[in-house]
Order: C-alpha cells, then structure tokens, then sequence
C-alpha cells in the first residue's frame, strides 16, 4: 500500500519529534556542572523513575523524577532544582530533522498529535516544531495516556468527527514500542516506527518493551517524507 494512500498522520511528540533525552541531558550539564553523571546512568535512572507506578502527569511528573533520581545518583536535591527540569521542556530541541519533515509531510496529510504531555507543554512543543499541526491531542485532554487503548480511541473520534476520516485513513508515527507501536498494532491501527535509537544501545529514556514489528519502519522522520514524496 502506497503511504499517499492514508489521509491523516497521528504523532507521538517527546521521543519522535521532540528529542527529551537531549533536553534533559542539557539541563543535567546546566543545573549540576560538575556532575560525574553518564548520560546512560541519568537516562536510566530517569526511565525507571517513570515507569514505578507513580507517575503523575507529564511532564509535571519531571519534578518527582528528580526528587527520585537525584539520591541514588549523588546529585543535589532541591526543590528548584526539581521544578527546573519540569521546566526545561520549553526549551527541549527538536530533532535535527523534524521542522522540515513536518513541513514536507503536511503537503500529504492532516498531522494530529498523540502527546502523554500536557497541553501546556505542547504547546511549546508545537511552537520549537514550526507549528505544523492541524490538530493538538494531549493527555489532559484525552484524559489518559498511552499505552491506553482510550486515547487511541478519542483520538479517532477526534479526526472523525472534524474531518470523516476512520481507521483505515490513519497511520500512527512514534518512536515508543512500549507506548505507541504495540498498543496501536493490536487496535488495527497501521504503524509507523521512527527508530531514533537505531544507533544507540539500550532504550534510554524510553520504557522497554517487547518488540512488535511495524507496518513501516524508518530510523528518521526524515526517511519516512521521502518514501512518501518518491510514492512509496
């Protein structure tokens, strides 16, 4: 199946377009500039702070991964501190690829986003991408977050009810197994992989999860504007 056929591209933001381990990386060298720290440990510390059972909202939840994080790394503890990771994200990059892509990709398609941010952080995400976007979806609004079969399903109730479109008419773009590519598989949802870790090892930031294969796979956002401009 060409992928000019589908009509509206659903985006996983922090991790796909949005490059969080970079951002939390620099906030790390910035906030703590004598840190030993690897940026493996710090990720993994990060990574196991956020899947303990308790989360909160993201990325308000920034502020207790710190709090978690810090002890068991040597790292100073403070409540500024905290909330100045949380607050980092508005000036989180983008992925070397992404602004252009999205422009290129809107050419095509209806670009809807399927954030686990809250709407306030998406919207700096939005602003730092070029404001590509004809529809803003975040967790606050579906109420949920990812891997939770409901987002995905008001989501689609979301594009269907503003623009007709079903299922069959949605490719899902993410770079999450755990969150995005396993979930949307099992719902009959065609998937997209951005493999931003493809040359790297280990998940990062990332949740790990068991593998589920892809209706299409890239490693950049990139790749995948080209295979749609060449009409793959």
């Amino acid at each position: 199946m060409s992928l000019q056929h589908f009509k509206v591209l659903t985006f996983d933001v922090v991790g796909t377009l949005i490059d969080f381990e970079g951002g939390m990386l620099a906030y790390l060298r910035e906030a703590v500039p004598d840190s030993k720290i690897s940026d493996e440990d710090f990720l993994t510390a990060y990574r196991a702070a956020r899947s303990d059972g308790n989360t909160g909202w993201y990325p308000d939840d920034l502020e207790r991964c710190w709090h978690v994080i810090a002890p068991g790394l040597g790292l100073p503890d403070s409540a500024e501190l905290a909330r100045g990771l949380r607050d980092s994200v508005a000036r989180w990059p983008a992925f070397p690829d992404s602004v252009q892509a999205l422009q290129r990709l809107r050419k095509h398609f209806k670009l809807v986003t399927m954030t686990n941010a809250q709407h306030w952080a998406l919207q700096h995400f939005s602003r730092t991408l070029g404001e590509p976007f004809d529809l803003l979806l975040s967790c606050d609004d579906a109420l949920c977050e990812k891997p939770d079969p409901q987002y995905f399903a008001y989501a689609r109730g979301r594009f269907e009810g503003q623009w007709g479109y079903r299922t069959a008419d949605n490719l899902h773009v993410a770079q999450s197994q755990y969150h995005d590519i396993g979930v949307s598989k099992r719902l009959g949802i065609t998937t997209c992989w951005i493999e931003r870790r493809h040359d790297k090892s280990g998940p990062g930031g990332t949740i790990a999860s068991q593998h589920t294969v892809p209706d299409y796979h890239f490693h950049t956002l990139a790749e995948l504007a080209d295979a749609v401009d060449a009409g793959r």
